[in-house]
């Protein structure tokens, strides 16, 4: 794709869903009082005075901006810092660790206090490990190349005799199975880049994505790619978790600060700001 061209959809996808920073401001994270501190000198961190915070192995837009969670920049790592200033953390006291998608679901110790990155609050993974009360709840829609197999498809129908890919173990995945129901066995893959890859190569019609990452896709990083529709809920209810070791003792506080967050409306200001509403996507039926 032409870099003009590439630019001018990458702006498009700003306009569409509703960011109000642009990503060239210079920001920083949040500082939190240093009187706040002692708040967090009681709770029972894996490093006593610290707050580690996992994201994925990459990070991407729009829930981190240029893989660096420690700028504060883009909605998980905005609200990362958000947590961590309602627990008493200054943000230089944050720490930041990366873990792969599956290995911080499975069973046993972990490599941090907390980790943001996009995980569906599911019964199944509760008995693993524990989830934080939702702060944010996505809606998954369908991805597919211009003239494909999914050009002109405007209903669930349509999707059926499709070959369709999302990542294994995601509500993306649930959803393919219990909203759409195809016909023909879907491919999972062990990362979205990984099934991104696999539709570019043409191996599959489209991908299910969650609605955020798939603005981003078709905008910026999927060349001739466009939304094929939204998704209706299917299975449990996207609600996304900060996610942590089975019985930590951090959970009540962290699910309390996530709440604090919501009720007084600045996790619904740090969604605004990066994420906006979706907007000229229809809902497929």
């Amino acid at each position: 794709m032409p870099k003009n061209r590439l630019l001018t959809r990458a702006a498009t996808l700003l306009a569409a869903v509703g960011l109000t920073a642009g990503l060239a401001a210079c920001s920083t994270a949040p500082a939190a009082d240093p009187a706040a501190t002692d708040g967090a000198a009681a709770l029972e961190t894996l490093n006593p005075g610290k707050l580690t915070i996992a994201t994925g192995d990459i990070a991407y837009y729009p829930y981190v901006i240029d893989d660096k969670p420690e700028s504060g920049e883009g909605f998980e790592a905005a609200v990362a810092y958000a947590v961590a200033e309602e627990l008493g953390f200054a943000a230089e006291d944050v720490e930041w660790v990366r873990t792969s998608f599956e290995a911080a679901i499975a069973p046993g110790p972990k490599s941090f206090d907390f980790n943001i990155q996009q995980y569906t609050i599911t019964d199944e993974r509760k008995q693993s490990v524990d989830f934080s009360s939702p702060y944010y709840a996505a809606s998954q829609a369908v991805v597919a190349i211009q003239g494909g197999a999914a050009d002109g498809v405007d209903s669930i129908a349509g999707l059926k005799d499709l070959l369709l890919g999302a990542m294994s173990g995601s509500t993306s995945a649930t959803t393919i199975a219990e909203a759409i129901d195809p016909d023909v066995e879907p491919l999972l893959f062990n990362s979205n880049e990984d099934a991104v890859a696999a539709l570019q190569a043409g191996q599959i019609d489209a991908i299910v994505l969650d609605l955020p990452t798939a603005y981003y896709a078709t905008g910026v990083y999927i060349e001739d790619s466009f939304i094929v529709g939204e998704l209706p809920a299917a299975g449990v209810p996207d609600e996304w978790g900060l996610l942590l070791a089975k019985d930590s003792p951090l959970t009540p506080a962290v699910t309390a600060a996530v709440d604090a967050l919501r009720d007084s409306g600045r996790l619904q200001e740090i969604t605004d700001e990066w994420l906006g509403s979706g907007q000229g996507v229809p809902l497929l039926q």
